[in-house]
């Protein structure tokens, strides 16, 4: 199985955001180390998979129940 690894810039330009928000807001509440993004060598470089995002964002499109959670995240029903 082959995934396309992208750069927070990269990332921003295909779901329109802005990679400070990607960095900020998005990074470790929605986008998850291990599943949606890894650092490749142990290093500081970031890498998004796209597939593992593009999944979420469809599932989370289709739910029709969130609560919102004191953290500022939403829980999914």
């Amino acid at each position: 199985m082959s995934q396309t690894y992208l750069t927070t810039e990269e990332l921003a330009q295909r779901i329109k955001y802005d990679p400070r928000t990607i960095r900020e807001r998005l990074k470790d509440s929605v986008l998850l180390e291990g599943r949606h993004y890894i650092r490749p060598f142990g290093g500081r470089k970031i890498l998004y998979i796209w597939e593992c995002i593009e999944a979420d964002m469809v599932r989370s499109g289709a739910s029709r129940i969130a609560i919102p959670m004191a953290n500022g995240s939403t829980c999914h029903v």
